[in-house]
């Protein structure tokens, strides 16, 4: 008789088949951690936004998680259950993607034109910490966008090296069996 697999062995086994039968689900939790992750961080973002005061930092600050939110909704309709990947919805996906990283290296680029600039720079350091920390959110966002976005471009390839992998469990009484008679005749 076969050996049973532990349960660590068997959870990961069938998270690998999950992984087999539904990839986007790779890009996906990237995208979702990203929105997450900017969500939680968006009292710094709102506070450097108050205190520098530049044109349309607010907005991009809207269009970032307007973006965000819809970039989600756009790549859950780009592959719907059972049939191939809607096309349209996927290029929306990548177009939004873009948006976002533009939005990010704008308000990026608002930063550090206040750090920088000859009257009156702002530091942040003090009381005014939550730029240094807003920078960080902003580039890690956009660090992780582009990560999500070159795992959904290159969905085909690793899809098919996730597909090679044998995730077979082994039986031992299933290597002698013979070919089963299906004809319907008694012999």
């Amino acid at each position: 008789m076969a050996q049973q697999p532990s349960r660590a062995h068997e959870f990961f086994r069938k998270r690998l088949v999950s992984l087999k039968r539904k990839p986007q689900t790779i890009p996906m939790l990237v995208l979702v951690f990203a929105f997450i992750f900017y969500s939680f961080n968006l009292s710094a973002i709102a506070n450097t936004t108050a205190l520098i005061n530049a044109p349309h930092m607010g907005l991009s600050e809207f269009c970032t998680m307007l973006f965000s939110a819809l970039s989600l909704v756009t790549f859950l309709n780009s592959f719907p259950h059972r049939k191939k990947a809607n096309i349209p919805m996927l290029v929306l996906t990548f177009v939004m993607l873009a948006g976002l990283i533009y939005c990010d290296t704008y308000y990026n680029s608002r930063i550090v034109a206040a750090l920088t600039r000859a009257d009156s720079p702002i530091s942040p350091t003090g009381k005014n910490a939550f730029v240094a920390v807003a920078q960080g959110v902003i580039l890690t966002h956009r660090t992780l966008l582009i990560v999500g976005g070159a795992l959904l471009a290159l969905l085909p390839v690793y899809a098919d090296l996730l597909r090679k992998i044998n995730t077979n469990i082994d039986i031992a009484g299933n290597g002698g069996m013979t070919a089963i008679d299906i004809s319907g005749e008694d012999a």
